[in-house]
């Protein structure tokens, strides 16, 4: 037993503990995020101040597109001694612009960012896009 209970032993009614110590998590207001909605409500408003409603908006599954992508640095890796690479056929959808490429490198892939095909065609190489661009425009009728 500590030395402040033992002072106080049998000399108050909580012993050296205060009102509600030595039962649960009393004294301390509570275990974790207890008594953020009562008594802690200026602590959440200062400190967390984004918590009480909704933020932001999720697009419904069937309607996200989630491209599988590869950078133009990844492609001499990819090609190896080769100087065609068929990335849709590796499953990959999308080609973007981040690193260097040195060589010439024929790409087939069906969607390919401004700047990936910038770095591919001032390195000798180009692009051949598979994919359906039927709809392109839109056509006035």
């Amino acid at each position: 037993m500590g030395i402040k209970a033992n002072k106080h032993r049998g000399r108050n009614r909580y012993h050296g503990r205060g009102k509600k110590a030595g039962r649960g998590a009393g004294k301390r207001g509570g275990r974790g995020n207890a008594g953020l909605n009562k008594h802690r409500v200026m602590t959440r408003i200062k400190y967390m101040p984004k918590h009480w409603g909704m933020h932001g908006f999720n697009r419904h599954p069937s309607l996200r597109t989630v491209n599988t992508t590869v950078n133009v640095g990844q492609l001499a890796e990819m090609a190896g001694d080769k100087d065609t690479v068929n990335l849709t056929e590796m499953g990959i959808d999308k080609l973007l612009g981040s690193g260097k490429i040195t060589r010439a490198i024929t790409v087939t892939v069906s969607e390919a960012s401004a700047k990936a095909v910038e770095k591919v065609e001032a390195a000798g190489g180009s692009i051949d896009s598979d994919g359906d661009d039927d709809w392109g425009e839109w056509e006035e009728e």
